[in-house]
């Protein structure tokens, strides 16, 4: 009897043993399970903060254009994420300024063979611009699509760079070439009589002269693009430029100067890109 009992004892002891480890054990998974859970949610939790809250990309780059109400231009941007409200970011612009003088004409050639031409024109004037700026939040997209809503201020350096305009005229020997304005004799660049046409867009590169100055902006930014790692934005706002002597696009005539030191004006641009995380 004594050995049937020490055998109920020891079984009794066997089983509780197993109930405790089993017990433990499915604790162990159900722990990790959550964990594993937790983990999932948190990851669908900052997808859907990226993708459809708040921007909280740290980095971003675009290209884009701009159309002025004295021109044109291009440009690079690059962005750093300073806090949840600002962004840093560097841009580089090419871009070109016309005289509200500007006005073309059909010269005197053949008009399948000549190009129009601006009267009066003396240079183009190109600019290439460094800048940083900074982005301020005002309103951020409630969903994917939502429109976010950022001030801009931004300012740099400009290197203004004149180019020669080129006509084709014909000369004092009868024959037509290619000619640009000569300071000593002014007239004779703008007889319309002895004009063919505009010279070629290639004239005038190895001529080049370079005008140092400063440029700055303001203006609205609104990015409605549905996910957060893209950029598509619209950018609104006011420009303004100095440089160190009046800019000659036009040819002073008859005393009149139409050129200009400062220019401002408004602008419209479009920019594309994307945004990412640093590693």
């Amino acid at each position: 009897m004594k050995k049937i009992y020490s055998i109920l004892f020891l079984a009794m002891i066997s089983g509780g043993l197993f109930a405790q480890t089993t017990t433990t054990t499915t604790t162990t998974q159900q722990s990790k399970k959550s964990e594993k859970e937790q983990r999932k949610l948190k990851k669908i939790s900052i997808f859907r903060e990226q993708e459809e809250g708040e921007n909280v990309f740290q980095r971003d780059f675009s290209v884009g254009g701009r159309i002025t109400t004295d021109g044109w231009g291009g440009f690079v941007e690059m962005g750093y994420r300073k806090s949840r409200k600002k962004v840093n970011y560097f841009q580089f612009e090419f871009s070109e300024k016309k005289s509200d003088k500007e006005v073309k004409k059909s010269g005197q050639g053949y008009s399948f063979t000549q190009r129009p031409f601006i009267y009066g024109k003396r240079n183009n004037f190109y600019q290439a611009k460094l800048g940083v700026g900074q982005r301020y939040l005002l309103g951020g997209k409630a969903n994917k699509n939502g429109v976010e809503v950022d001030f801009i201020y931004y300012g740099g350096l400009s290197l203004g760079l004149l180019k020669p305009y080129y006509l084709n005229m014909v000369t004092a020997s009868g024959e037509s070439e290619d000619v640009k304005f000569d300071p000593s004799n002014p007239e004779a660049f703008l007889k319309t009589g002895d004009i063919n046409g505009a010279g070629g867009f290639g004239k005038g590169w190895g001529d080049l002269s370079v005008v140092p100055g400063v440029h700055a902006k303001l203006g609205m930014r609104f990015d409605w693009a549905h996910f957060n790692e893209v950029v598509s934005a619209l950018e609104v706002g006011v420009n303004a430029e100095m440089y160190t002597k009046k800019i000659p696009i036009m040819v002073v005539s008859e005393g009149v100067d139409y050129n200009k030191q400062f220019f401002f004006g408004g602008y419209v641009s479009l920019q594309f890109g994307k945004r990412w995380n640093k590693r």
